[in-house]
């Protein structure tokens, strides 16, 4: 559905769709002249999850309770993202399919990145 999604609006806007981009652009100001597209994009983000609920018969995604542990997590996604320059949406589906080097590149360090966390926490720390 994300390689879809952003086939179509690179194929209607010309431009990437990279939802840490266009939120990025919002908050900074520099994207302006669209605000209203970034704005229903944002929504259709936020509130298409809540129709597919009825498809399914529950969803454990193992979230935890703890608000700020949440809040502080969702603030480093948000600050890795402006420092790589995408997430894993822009530089995974969108970067490596117009064969970016930088989208593969961010694509390979996430990855590996991934990988050495888990190994660290669940192998060497024992923590997840």
């Amino acid at each position: 559905m994300i390689g879809c999604a952003g086939a179509m609006y690179l194929l209607i806007n010309g431009r990437i769709m990279g939802a840490s981009g266009i939120l990025g652009g919002l908050v900074d100001g520099t994207g302006r002249s669209t605000w209203a597209e970034r704005v229903a994009f944002l929504l259709g983000l936020m509130l298409f999850p809540p129709v597919l609920v009825p498809l399914y018969d529950k969803v454990d995604t193992r979230v935890t309770d703890n608000l700020w542990l949440l809040i502080a997590a969702g603030l480093l996604v948000g600050i890795g993202t402006r420092i790589a320059n995408g997430c894993t949406s822009g530089h995974g589906v969108c970067g490596i399919s117009r064969l970016s080097l930088r989208g593969i590149g961010a694509t390979v360090a996430y990855i590996i990145a991934g990988g050495i966390v888990v190994l660290a926490f669940r192998h060497w720390l024992g923590i997840i």
